[in-house]
């Protein structure tokens, strides 16, 4: 409950400490929603500083929206990218994200070349527990969807092995690698 302080004709409202605190869960929620952030922030960054590219960040996963659009009208072609950073040795990429930036990318009929990208950022530091980390070599990778296959949940792994989960077990799958019209971190997967 706040407490009242009164000072002349001033009124101060604070708020106790205890009612004020965030708790881990929410801590660590806000650091992988900057991490998400930071990570679609430099691909658009990214892509504005290559030659013929414009790049733009579209907004919250609320509003059913790709992470990044970036197009080259010179050579007719569109992104849309679904981007995933972490510090895990895993980064999931739920079937509801792949199925939006398939159907936006079906809207561009006038671009040559259309493809959904899947964008993963491998942090510098793997968490090993709450608040542990060890440090390892930084990870990118760029991945095309093949729009051939069924859409499910797919998850990246640090060694750049792609995966579907179907019935609750994991199946490799392969994607293409994306060659980016700007310097990376890129490794290729083997």
């Amino acid at each position: 409950m706040p407490v009242r302080l009164k000072y002349s004709s001033l009124t101060v409202t604070k708020q106790k400490e205890d009612e004020k605190s965030i708790t881990n869960n929410q801590r660590a929620a806000r650091t992988r929603r900057q991490r998400g952030y930071q990570w679609e922030d430099t691909i658009v960054k990214r892509f504005n500083g290559a030659n013929n590219w414009k790049a733009f960040r579209l907004g919250s996963p609320s509003i059913a929206l790709p992470d990044v659009l970036a197009v080259n009208n010179d050579n007719s072609t569109i992104f849309t990218i679904e981007a995933k950073s972490g510090t895990s040795t895993s980064l999931p990429v739920p079937a509801d994200q792949i199925e939006r930036c398939l159907s936006w990318i079906k809207t561009f009929d006038i671009y040559k070349k259309k493809n959904v990208l899947l964008a993963f950022k491998f942090l510098s530091k793997k968490r090993l527990g709450i608040g542990i980390y060890e440090s390892r070599e930084l990870r990118e990778y760029f991945k095309i969807w093949d729009e051939s296959l069924e859409i499910t949940d797919c998850v990246c792994t640090y060694e750049g092995k792609f995966f579907a989960k179907v019935d609750g077990s994991r199946k490799e799958i392969f994607l293409k690698e994306c060659k980016m019209p700007f310097k990376t971190k890129q490794r290729t997967s083997a």
